[in-house]
C-alpha cells in the first residue's frame, strides 16, 4: 500500500474553499453597500496569507512540487509552473484587496467595489486552481511519485506543520466557522 502524499493537501483545500465561499457571499454585498464589515476582510486576508499561503502553499511549493520536479517534471511549461503562477496571481489579488480595505476603513466608500472585485477574483482563481490540483495534479502525483520518495514528502509536510504554533489550524477553522454562522 502506497503512502498517500496528497490527502493532507486535499483536506486543507476543504477549509480554504469554505473561506472562498464566504468571500463569494460577502463581496457582492460589500459592493452593494450592504456589508461594510472590514474586519471580515482583514480576517480573510490573514487566513489567506497564513493558512492558505504560508502553511498550505508552502507545503505544495517546497515539498510536493519540488518532488515532482525532482522526479522529472519540467520546471517551465508544466503543471507545476502553472500552479506557481496562479499562487502569485492569488497573492496579487490579496494585496489589492488589502489596500482597498484600508481605504474603506479610512472612509473611502468608493473602494467597496475594489474590495469586491479582488475578493471575487481571488475566489474564482482559487476555486479553479483547487479543482486543477484535486482533479489533475494530485492524482498525477499519486501515480508518478515512486514509493522511495513518499516518506520524504510526508516528512516535509510534518516539518512544515511543526513550524506553526500549536492550535494554528484550529484558530483558522474557528474564524471560518464564526463567519459562516453570521
Amino acid at each position: 500500500m502506497k503512502a498517500d502524499i496528497t490527502q493532507t493537501l486535499v483536506d486543507e483545500h476543504r477549509l480554504i474553499l469554505r473561506m472562498i465561499a464566504l468571500l463569494e457571499k460577502n463581496a457582492p454585498r460589500t459592493a452593494a453597500g450592504q456589508y461594510p464589515n472590514w474586519q471580515f476582510y482583514l480576517d480573510g486576508i490573514d487566513f489567506i496569507r497564513q493558512y492558505a499561503d504560508r502553511f498550505h502553499h508552502a507545503k505544495e511549493e517546497e515539498v510536493l512540487f519540488k518532488a515532482l520536479i525532482d522526479n522529472g517534471m519540467p520546471t517551465e511549461h508544466s503543471p507545476v509552473a502553472a500552479m506557481l503562477m496562479e499562487h502569485d496571481q492569488g497573492r496579487s489579488f490579496v494585496q489589492a484587496m488589502e489596500a482597498a480595505v484600508h481605504e474603506a476603513r479610512a472612509g473611502r466608500t468608493d473602494s467597496c467595489q475594489a474590495i469586491a472585485d479582488n475578493a471575487l477574483g481571488y475566489a474564482a482563481l482559487l476555486r479553479e486552481h483547487i479543482g486543477k490540483e484535486d482533479d489533475i495534479l494530485y492524482p498525477l502525483a499519486e501515480r508518478v511519485i515512486p514509493d522511495s520518495m513518499r516518506s520524504t514528502i510526508l516528512q516535509g509536510y510534518q516539518a512544515a506543520a511543526a513550524q506553526v504554533p500549536a492550535g494554528f489550524s484550529e484558530h483558522y477553522r474557528d474564524i471560518v466557522t464564526r463567519y459562516e454562522q453570521e
